[in-house]
């Protein structure tokens, strides 16, 4: 209501770009899904009725659509599976850190990562959500159910994220 596309983008983009990289390992494959989601957002904004947050309402439509992605993706007779085979020298890595400690803390990430792709899409969909703060009234506008069983959910994910970590050690 009132915040146009290149508003709302540099306000939410880091936000949905770590919401395309919970649903895709693939670094090319993230910011093809990133600009669908641009592009769904960009069409959204016109119909958003100011009913709940832009926050949330975004949200919304960028899971929306990583769903669909990630669908389609399964879909496809020529699907790869993409390993993420490591987070790279992305220069995110602080200096203050020796290089095993930036080592281990990367692998840990990309074990969270991967577990947390793994996840059945509502859990994943919930967890992300959840992970960026969101209470369990708008994880449940944004999932469309209930706040008791978005809670339900997230306990599952959370679970199935510790005994993937577990295991990995």
């Amino acid at each position: 209501m009132g915040q146009g596309f290149e508003e709302v983008f540099t306000q939410y983009g880091a936000l949905l770009s770590r919401v395309a990289s919970s649903y895709e390992a693939n670094e090319a494959m993230q910011q093809e899904l990133l600009q669908e989601i641009a592009i769904a957002v960009w069409q959204g904004l016109s119909r958003f009725k100011g009913d709940s947050s832009v926050k949330t309402y975004i949200l919304k439509i960028a899971h929306n659509r990583a769903v669909t992605h990630v669908a389609s993706q399964v879909k496809r007779v020529d699907t790869h599976r993409y390993e993420n085979e490591e987070l790279g020298s992305d220069g995110y890595a602080s200096n203050q850190h020796s290089p095993e400690t930036a080592s281990s803390q990367q692998q840990s990430l990309a074990r969270l990562l991967k577990a947390v792709r793994e996840l059945p899409l509502q859990q994943r969909q919930v967890l992300t959500l959840s992970l960026e703060g969101l209470s369990y009234d708008e994880i449940a506008d944004v999932c469309g159910l209930t706040k008791s069983h978005v809670g339900v959910i997230l306990k599952r994910a959370k679970h199935a994220v510790m005994q993937e970590e577990h295991h990995a050690q």
